[in-house]
C-alpha cells in the first residue's frame, strides 16, 4: 500500500513536521485507491475503454504528451494502443475514496484535538497545526469540517504557547482557516480572539507580527470583522503607525494600509483614523460621502485636535466644502461646518487658505445680518472663526464683505463690531474684541479702526474692559487698546485718568505676579503710548506711586528676580517708556526732583545704557539721561564766596580770589550723579559715548543728544570740550558726522562738531583732516537752513571759509 495522504499531499512541510501517527490507528490505503501515473490517492478517478483506471489530471496529462510527441495513443500501464481518449467517471470508487478518507480524517481530527492542549509538546502541536493547514487547502468544502469539529478556538488557544514557533504556526493556520470562508471569520469574531490577534501587531518577533498582519487583513475582508477590529482598543492606532513606519518591513507596511483600507467601510473606524493622525478616509467621507456622513463627518473634525500643518492640509482638501456647508439653510449643517472650520482656521496658514476660499463674506453676514439667524453660541463660533481669519495679516482693507464693497475695516464694519460687543455676553464680546486686535495688528489698518472708534466714541467702553473679572476678555481689551494706543494716547488718557480710575486697574495687571506676560508687556505698552507732555497724568502717576511699581519692576528684571519668558523684552522697554517720562516734566514740580533723586534715576537709566540687544531701551534711557543733564545746571549747588574784607572792598586790586576746589568743570558748582544728575559723576558720559557707534541710527541720536548737553551754550563748553577729550568722545562724534546715516544725526553731529571746533587745538587737528572737512562742507550745501548755518561758522573756525564771508545772519 501506499503512504497516507497526508504525507502524499503535504504543503512543503519539512519533514519534522510530519504527523507520526500511529499506522495502526488510521484505516490503511488500499491499492485501488492509488493513481498508476501519480502515486497518489485518487480525487477524481476515471476509466478507459480497457478498464484502467486513473487520476483525471494524471491520465489527461499522459495523453496531451502524447500529442505533443506524436506518439501512438497507448494505455500508460498497458502499453496497449487506445481507440479513444473517452474517459468514463468512476462514481463508486471516488465515493469510496471519499468515504475513506472522511473516516481517516476523523481519526486524524481526534489526534488534533489531543495535540491541541496545553500539555502537548512543541512538535506534536506543529504537526496538529500543520495537518489542519494540509485539510484546510486540500478544498473549501473542508473548512467547515474544521469549524463543525470547533478546531478554531482551540487554535486561537495554542497563541498563548511560549513557543515562537508555536505562536507563529498558529497565526498562519488561523489565516488560511479563514481565507474565503466567511462562517470562520464570524467564529473569529466571537470572544477576545480578535483582541488576541492585535497584541500581536506589536510583537517583538517581526515574523509573528508579519504572520499577524496577515491574518488580520483576512479578517478585515468581513464587514462585520472590520468594526470588530476596529473596537480592539489601539488596533487602529498601532496600524496607523506600521503605516507611517520606517523601519517596519515592507509587506507590513503594505498590509496595514490594506486593513485600514478596509476598515474606513466603518464610520467608527474613521473617526478613529482622524483621531490617530490618517485623516484622510474621514476628508473623502465629508467630500462624497451623503449629506449626513457629511453633517457627522465635519462635526467629528471639529473636535479633533490637529496640527498646524495638518490644518493646512484640511483647509486645502476641504475648506471650499466646509464654507458650502456653512451656508446650508439647516441649522445642524451649519452648526458641523462652523465647529470644523473654528478648529482648522486657528493658524495663520490655514486661516489665508480658508479667506481665498472666500469664508470671510458668510461668516461676516452670519455675524451682522438680522435674516440670518444663528444662536448666540454659534455666533461666538463665527466670532472666534473670524478672530482667526483676521490674524493671518492679509490685507482686509481690498476684500469685499459687505452688499456695497465695504472691507472689515471700513467704518460701518467696525461700528457694527462695536455695536454688537455692547449688546453680548462676555465670552462673544472676548471674540469679538480679538477680530478688533487682529484687524489693529497691521499700522495700516490700526489707523483706520482708531478713526471708526472716535468717530462712534466708543473708547471709554473699549476702556471700561480693563475691570472685568473674566482674564480672557481683560487680555483681549488690553492688548486691543496697546495697539490702538499709538493712534489714540490723548483719548485714552482722558479715560485713565478720568472718575473710574481704570489707570489703577492697568497698573495692577502691570505688577500682578513675578512673570513677564503678554498682558503685562501690553498694559505697559498702552501707559507708555501716553503723551509724554501730559502733565496731570504724570502728577497721577507719581501721586498714586505707580513710577514707584516702575521702578521696583525695572530692578527685578535686570537683578533677575523675575521669570524670564518671550514678553520680558516689550515689558522692560515699556516700562523704562513709562519711567523716563518723568523727566520730561522735571522743571514743573520740585516733587518730580525729589522722585528722581529718591530712587536714582540717573543710576538707573545709565545702567540700562549697557542693555545690550535692547536697542529701545538703550535709546529711552539716553533720551531720559539728556532730559535729566539739562537740569544739572539748575541743580548744582554753587559756591559761596567769602567777602573781601575791607581792604579788598576799596582796594580790590589787593584782594586774593580764593581758589574752589572739588567744583563740577561744567557746572561751575557741586555736583553728583544722583542730586543734580550730572553725567560727568559715574559712567554716563564712557557708556553715551560707546553707543555712538550703534547700528541703530534711534540710539546714535539720543546718545549724541545727551552728549550735547555738556556742549550747551548755558554750561562752560570749553570744559565740556576737555571732558569729552578725555574720555576720548572726540573721534566718535566725528565719525557720526562722517557716517551721517540720517539728516537728524547730521545736523546734531554739525552742531556738537561746530562746539568742538571752538577749541583752537581741535580746530588745528581737524582742519587737516580732509574728510572732516568735506563733511561739513556737504552740510554747509545741502543741509536745511538751520544745519547749513552751523556748517557755516564750523567751516569758519577751521578756516575755510573767511570771517569777511558770512552768508547768513548770526542767530546765536
Amino acid at each position: 500500500m501506499a503512504g497516507s495522504w497526508y504525507r502524499s499531499r503535504d504543503l512543503g512541510s519539512q519533514s519534522d513536521d510530519s504527523f507520526q501517527y500511529e499506522r495502526q490507528h488510521i484505516e490503511p490505503t488500499y491499492d485501488t485507491f492509488i493513481c498508476p501515473l501519480s502515486k497518489q490517492i485518487m480525487e477524481d478517478p476515471v476509466t478507459l475503454e480497457n478498464g484502467q483506471t486513473f487520476e483525471r489530471e494524471a491520465i489527461e496529462k499522459w495523453f496531451n504528451e502524447c500529442k505533443e510527441n506524436g506518439r501512438k495513443l497507448v494505455c500508460p500501464l498497458t502499453l496497449r494502443e487506445l481507440k479513444t481518449m473517452d474517459m468514463n467517471p468512476s462514481i463508486a470508487l471516488r465515493n469510496t475514496i471519499e468515504e475513506w478518507n472522511a473516516r481517516n480524517e476523523a481519526v486524524q481530527i481526534d489526534f488534533v484535538r489531543k495535540s491541541l492542549t496545553p500539555g502537548s509538546s512543541e512538535s506534536d502541536v506543529l504537526q496538529a497545526l500543520r495537518f489542519i493547514q494540509q485539510l484546510a487547502t486540500k478544498n473549501l468544502s473542508n473548512k467547515h469540517i474544521i469549524r463543525n469539529a470547533e478546531l478554531i478556538p482551540m487554535i486561537v488557544d495554542m497563541l498563548k504557547s511560549t513557543s515562537p514557533k508555536v505562536r507563529c504556526r498558529t497565526l498562519e493556520t488561523l489565516r488560511i482557516v479563514v481565507e474565503d470562508d466567511s462562517d470562520n471569520k464570524e467564529v473569529m469574531a466571537e470572544g477576545d480572539k480578535v483582541r488576541t490577534i492585535v497584541k500581536f501587531l506589536n510583537h517583538e518577533q517581526s515574523k509573528e507580527r508579519e504572520e499577524a498582519v496577515s491574518l488580520l487583513f483576512e479578517l478585515s475582508k468581513s464587514e462585520s470583522l472590520c468594526e470588530k477590529i476596529g473596537s480592539v482598543n489601539g488596533a487602529i492606532l498601532i496600524l496607523v503607525g506600521m503605516t507611517s513606519s520606517k523601519s517596519e518591513n515592507l509587506l507590513i507596511v503594505e498590509k496595514a494600509d490594506k486593513i485600514l483600507e478596509n476598515l474606513e467601510k466603518n464610520e467608527n473606524n474613521v473617526r478613529q483614523m482622524a483621531k490617530n493622525g490618517r485623516l484622510q478616509p474621514l476628508l473623502t467621507l465629508l467630500l462624497e460621502g451623503s449629506p449626513e456622513i457629511k453633517v457627522s463627518m465635519a462635526s467629528y473634525l471639529g473636535e479633533l485636535a490637529l496640527s498646524n500643518d495638518v490644518k493646512v492640509f484640511v483647509a486645502r482638501t476641504i475648506g471650499s466644502s466646509l464654507i458650502d456647508l456653512m451656508k446650508a439653510n439647516d441649522m445642524q449643517s451649519r452648526e458641523a461646518a462652523l465647529k470644523a472650520l473654528n478648529q482648522v482656521s486657528s493658524c495663520e496658514s490655514s486661516a489665508k487658505v480658508l479667506l481665498d476660499d472666500g469664508i470671510l463674506s458668510p461668516l461676516v453676514k452670519d455675524l451682522f445680518s438680522g435674516h440670518t439667524y444663528l444662536p448666540m453660541r454659534l455666533k461666538e463660533v463665527s466670532a472666534t472663526i473670524l478672530a482667526n481669519i483676521v490674524s493671518s495679516n492679509s490685507d482686509f482693507d481690498s476684500i469685499p464683505v459687505g452688499p456695497n464693497h465695504q472691507t472689515l475695516v471700513s467704518e460701518e464694519m467696525i461700528h457694527n463690531l462695536l455695536q454688537l460687543i455692547s449688546n453680548t455676553g462676555p465670552s462673544i464680546e472676548c471674540k469679538l474684541l480679538q477680530v478688533l486686535v487682529g484687524l489693529t495688528n497691521s499700522p495700516e489698518t490700526a489707523v483706520v479702526v482708531a478713526a471708526a472708534i472716535k468717530s462712534l466714541g466708543a473708547t471709554i467702553s473699549l476702556v471700561q474692559f480693563i475691570e472685568v473679572p473674566q482674564k480672557d476678555l481683560r487680555m483681549a481689551s488690553i492688548k486691543l487698546l496697546r495697539n490702538l494706543s499709538i493712534h489714540m494716547g490723548k483719548e485714552l488718557a482722558d479715560c485713565l485718568c478720568g472718575p473710574a480710575g481704570q489707570l489703577s486697574s492697568l497698573f495692577e495687571v502691570i505688577a500682578e505676579n513675578i512673570a513677564s506676560t503678554e498682558e503685562q508687556a501690553a498694559a505697559i505698552g498702552i501707559v507708555a503710548d501716553l503723551p509724554k507732555m501730559d502733565a496731570e497724568l504724570t502728577r497721577q502717576m507719581l501721586d498714586d506711586g505707580y513710577f514707584v511699581t516702575v521702578v521696583s519692576r525695572i530692578k527685578m528684571i535686570r537683578e533677575g528676580e523675575t521669570r524670564r519668558s518671550r514678553f520680558v523684552t516689550p515689558y522692560l522697554e515699556g516700562l523704562v517708556r513709562v519711567l523716563s517720562r518723568i523727566t520730561f516734566v522735571l522743571p514743573n514740580d520740585s516733587k518730580y526732583i525729589s522722585f528722581c533723586r529718591d530712587h536714582d534715576l540717573a543710576g538707573i537709566f545709565t545702567e540700562l545704557l549697557q542693555a545690550n540687544g535692547l536697542d529701545n531701551v538703550q535709546m529711552v534711557s539716553a533720551l531720559a539721561l539728556e532730559n535729566l543733564s539739562q537740569e544739572s545746571k539748575n541743580l548744582t549747588i554753587l559756591p559761596e564766596m567769602p567777602s573781601p574784607g575791607f581792604c579788598g572792598l576799596v582796594f580790590p586790586c589787593l584782594s586774593n580770589q580764593p581758589v574752589m576746589t572739588g567744583l563740577c568743570r561744567v557746572h561751575s558748582g557741586t555736583c553728583t550723579q544722583r542730586d543734580a544728575f550730572c553725567l560727568i559723576e559715574g559712567q554716563a558720559l564712557a557708556r553715551l559715548v560707546a553707543l555712538l557707534d550703534h547700528t541703530n541710527d534711534k540710539v546714535v541720536e539720543a546718545s549724541l543728544a545727551a552728549l550735547s548737553t555738556l556742549l550747551d551754550d548755558s554750561v562752560n563748553i570749553e570744559e565740556g570740550v576737555g571732558v569729552l577729550c578725555e574720555i576720548e568722545g572726540i573721534k566718535p562724534i566725528l565719525d557720526v558726522l562722517l557716517e551721517k546715516q540720517t539728516e537728524n544725526l547730521r545736523r546734531q553731529a554739525v552742531w556738537m562738531v561746530e562746539r568742538l571746533l571752538r577749541t583752537e587745538d581741535i580746530a588745528y587737528e581737524v582742519s587737516a583732516e580732509p574728510k572732516v572737512t568735506t563733511a561739513l562742507v556737504e552740510a554747509f550745501q545741502h543741509g536745511d537752513y538751520r544745519t547749513r548755518q552751523i556748517a557755516e561758522r564750523a567751516l569758519r573756525h577751521i578756516d575755510k571759509i573767511p570771517n569777511f564771508s558770512g552768508i547768513f545772519p548770526n542767530m546765536g
